[in-house]
């Protein structure tokens, strides 16, 4: 019985994904938002299980990586697809507004790849090559709750959004270490870095409740890169 239930959690947030994308796709995008992170939280609990009850299978890694590209790629690249959508674009790009929001679905390319580099990397037991897909996924719908009345503010918001999509894409699968809130110890010496970004997310979290994900993110992207950097 033991043996079935990281695969049970698993395919919890594959469901969770699905549900996101439908609401994704009706323009609930808060709604959509939660069922990404009810999935972060199934995809959390499965690896932990199965490291727990010992019961880890290649069966698991792969469905585990498909489900994580269901509920962080697919569903946060249809967040962006809805809102492609609906922006206001100026005059000359309207011509394109029937097939420019399927531009959004790169990022889910580029999540399936970072999920199957993942798999073969065996670099990253303690840390991450690139921007891991759940991140990213927290990024997207976090910032379109909170940017919500910015990006509707100006049609040449489209191009932001755009150039997002790209970065995502792009820091998803570039060469760029990233720290893990993997503890070998609970002591500050050596854990400088995950105590620091922590205690930092505390007060964003207060502050910015749900908006804050994409701050979050974009400070944990900083303080990988200037980490990388001061170790050099």
């Amino acid at each position: 019985m033991k043996k079935h239930i990281p695969n049970t959690l698993t395919c919890c947030n594959l469901i969770s994904g699905c549900v996101a994308t439908v609401f994704a796709l009706g323009g609930q995008i808060s709604i959509a938002f939660l069922f990404i992170i009810i999935g972060a939280v199934f995809d959390f609990f499965d690896g932990m299980s199965a490291r727990m009850l010992g019961v880890s299978s290649p069966i698991g890694k792969e469905l585990d990586s498909l489900a994580d590209d269901v509920t962080f790629g697919v569903a946060p690249a249809t967040m962006v697809f809805y809102v492609l959508g609906v922006l206001d674009y100026p005059a000359f790009l309207e011509p394109l507004r029937p097939v420019l929001p399927f531009f959004a679905y790169i990022m889910a390319a580029f999540s399936a790849l970072r999920l199957a580099k993942f798999n073969l990397d065996e670099r990253q037991a303690m840390g991450f090559i690139g921007l891991p897909t759940p991140a990213n996924a927290l990024f997207w719908g976090s910032f379109l709750l909170g940017a919500a009345s910015l990006l509707e503010s100006s049609p040449y918001m489209i191009f932001v959004v755009l150039a997002l999509v790209l970065l995502c894409s792009y820091v998803m699968v570039a060469e760029i270490p990233m720290f893990a809130l993997k503890f070998k110890h609970w002591g500050w010496h050596g854990n400088e870095l995950r105590y620091t970004f922590l205690l930092t997310c505390i007060p964003l979290l207060l502050i910015f409740r749900m908006s804050a994900f994409a701050i979050i993110i974009a400070w944990y992207v900083i303080l990988s890169i200037y980490s990388n950097t001061k170790q050099k």
